[in-house]
């Protein structure tokens, strides 16, 4: 079983939309996955995803509703085979927090599964518009659908 946690900086915008996908692909391709979630800081830990994360994820038959923010945990370097950052400053973050060799191989770029968009980051849209909510939701899912073929093809 693969195991994979996604991480932005609070843990309720972008990798909360990651999260809600990946779940929802996961029950309709009955994929034997593990996902979760988390922030690389505090801000937010015990509170639902943003209210306009949850409004647009729902216009695309996604329930982020059940979902609370969590901080990264060092111990989740072990419990994860993939641990995908939004950004290269949480990439950055994720790479301090430890030096073994084989936890900095796990941590990558979300949109590195997303081929298109190999090295770029998800944007934070917090300070934006809906527009900005429906980019990210566009970016996030088309990288969690090619996570999904890269699970499906190595089973």
């Amino acid at each position: 079983m693969k195991k994979i946690i996604f991480v932005c900086l609070g843990n309720i915008c972008r990798s909360p939309v990651a999260e809600g996908i990946m779940l929802h692909l996961k029950e309709k391709y009955q994929l034997d996955v593990e996902i979760d979630s988390a922030g690389t800081a505090s801000y937010h830990i015990g509170e639902a995803p943003d209210r306009r994360t949850i409004a647009n994820a729902a216009k695309h038959g996604i329930d982020l509703t059940n979902l609370r923010a969590r901080q990264f945990e060092v111990k989740d370097f072990d419990k994860f085979d993939w641990i995908l950052a939004m950004d290269i400053n949480n990439m950055n973050t994720l790479k301090r927090m430890t030096v073994e060799q084989k936890h900095l191989q796990k941590i990558k770029l979300m949109l590195d599964f997303a081929h298109s968009f190999s090295n770029a980051e998800v944007p934070d849209p917090y300070y934006g518009t809906e527009k900005d909510f429906e980019l990210v939701f566009n970016l996030v899912d088309k990288a969690c659908r090619s996570i999904v073929n890269q699970i499906s093809t190595s089973n």
